[in-house]
């Protein structure tokens, strides 16, 4: 017997409307807020330069076809590549997420929120040459901090209550959908044509996680924000043109998001969209390595500093127990062999082994040259990761937003050394006034391994004045990062 089903168009599912009333109405009235995305955009973009020494995602870079220029194009920072606006964002995702140094959020599913850039930077870009073609007004760097600042709101807000992981989804969902509804208001498109984008978005094909983990580890995952940001591009300009979108794609019986992709559930919210995401993101400073070990490794240099001190070496080492939160434990507690830089950094034994032994932990450390040291393996294996539930509720605590580590070494006579815990790593919140400086020295490093000293300067001195990075257009911005 059939079951009568209505073919009556429903409204659109509140999920989509809060998410583009977001985007079309909220103003961003927070210094903060554009204080951090500056900090953040240059931090981004300083990834991205230093990825540009790796010929694994250089390979990836460019046009579709070889040799082509776009009249009016956006342009890839650190390059002489002019591209399509959805060819851009991959190029300009795919860079800044290469080595895994970019911000983090963390909550009930992690991410990178500033992968964002990738599609914003290439839109904004493309729209300002455009429009300057056209007798129009560029849009503002001010304009891509704006778009920065909600597309981390989304995705984060989103991560916080919901977990895609355990439903086998990578998070880069989530930079489609926050792509997706930022690109498209920027592109002036009506209400009704951004749902239609971000409905898009949430019905197109979503990630395994399956590059993330063993055993297919694999580099997949440094361009997969790319794919997903610029994406979420080229929905928007299918939009554009009019085309509709489904407006029930999360709550529709049988063949919507919640029953197909998550389990029945439909999402939870902690908080409305606001500011709080980027406000409240972490800087990846220090170290490039997967955000659960951050303070982990932080610990680590602090005991090589120690065992060197009192004149031990790995060698005297019979066991190191890292005390941790569940996150960690799920993500990056990995035994046996790791067959690329991209297992490597998703390793907790790996990046805590390596300064132990060097004293440093640098994108360099995850390639074979330094990893064919036995030393590393035959560490790794004397590292056990046990949870910690305290570490585990700090971790969620909307107030803390801890990211604890806690590392004890026993020697083989059996003496052990005084446990370093270390809960906040150097790009918390709580740590901002010791970690920007070092993220600026991070940013004027990365300028130095592409441009000259008189360009670098250039850059610098509209980088890190506020006001008058919000003032610039878009367009000659970019014009500064070309080679």
């Amino acid at each position: 017997m059939s079951t009568h089903i209505s073919n009556v168009r429903p409204k659109p599912d509140q999920v989509l409307v809060d998410i583009v009333d977001y985007v079309t109405r909220y103003k961003i009235k927070s210094d903060l807020a554009y204080e951090t995305a500056r900090n953040c955009r240059i931090d981004t973009l300083g990834c991205g330069l230093e990825a540009l020494e790796y010929p694994a995602c250089t390979k990836l870079l460019g046009p579709i076809v070889p040799g082509t220029v776009v009249p009016n194009g956006a342009k890839v920072p650190g390059t002489q590549f002019q591209l399509d606006p959805v060819q851009a964002a991959f190029n300009i995702g795919a860079m800044i997420r290469w080595l895994d140094f970019n911000d983090t959020w963390l909550a009930a599913e992690w991410g990178h929120p500033s992968d964002n850039l990738g599609g914003i930077l290439a839109m904004a870009d493309w729209i300002s040459r455009n429009n300057l073609a056209n007798g129009k007004k560029s849009l503002t760097m001010r304009d891509v901090l704006t778009g920065m600042i909600k597309a981390h709101e989304i995705q984060g807000c989103i991560a916080l209550e919901n977990s895609f992981n355990k439903a086998g989804l990578d998070h880069v969902v989530l930079v489609k959908v926050a792509s997706t509804a930022v690109v498209a208001e920027m592109l002036g498109l009506s209400r009704e044509e951004i749902i239609n984008a971000v409905s898009l978005a949430w019905v197109d094909g979503q990630s395994l996680r399956t590059y993330r983990h063993a055993p297919n580890t694999g580099s997949r995952k440094s361009w997969a924000a790319g794919d997903a940001t610029s994406r979420a591009v080229r929905l928007a300009l299918i939009a554009k043109t009019g085309e509709m979108g489904y407006p029930s794609v999360l709550t529709a019986k049988t063949w919507g998001f919640y029953d197909v992709l998550f389990n029945g559930k439909e999402f939870k919210f902690q908080r409305k969209y606001g500011s709080y995401v980027m406000e409240n993101v972490l800087f990846k400073i220090s170290f490039p390595a997967e955000f659960h070990s951050q303070t982990g490794v932080e610990a680590a240099m602090i005991l090589h500093h120690e065992l060197k001190k009192l004149g031990r070496s790995v060698e005297d080492i019979r066991k190191i127990t890292i005390r941790t939160h569940e996150a960690c434990i799920r993500i990056i507690d990995k035994k046996g062999p790791l067959n690329n830089p991209a297992d490597r950094d998703h390793c907790i034994q790996y990046m805590v082994a390596v300064p132990l032994i060097f004293g440093r932990l640098t994108a360099g450390d995850y390639e074979d040259s330094v990893a064919s040291d036995p030393r590393i393996d035959k560490l790794r294996d004397k590292i056990v990761c046990v949870e910690d539930k305290q570490f585990t509720k700090d971790y969620h605590d909307p107030d803390k937003r801890s990211i604890a580590n806690a590392l004890t070494i026993e020697f083989n006579d059996g003496k052990k050394l005084k446990e370093v815990v270390v809960e906040y790593p150097i790009g918390h919140k709580r740590r901002r006034k010791e970690g920007i400086p070092l993220l600026v020295e991070k940013f004027k490093t990365n300028l130095a391994r592409r441009f000259p000293t008189k360009q670098q300067k250039t850059i610098l001195d509209v980088s890190l004045d506020q006001r008058k990075l919000e003032a610039m257009s878009v367009d000659e911005y970019v014009d500064l990062y070309v080679i």
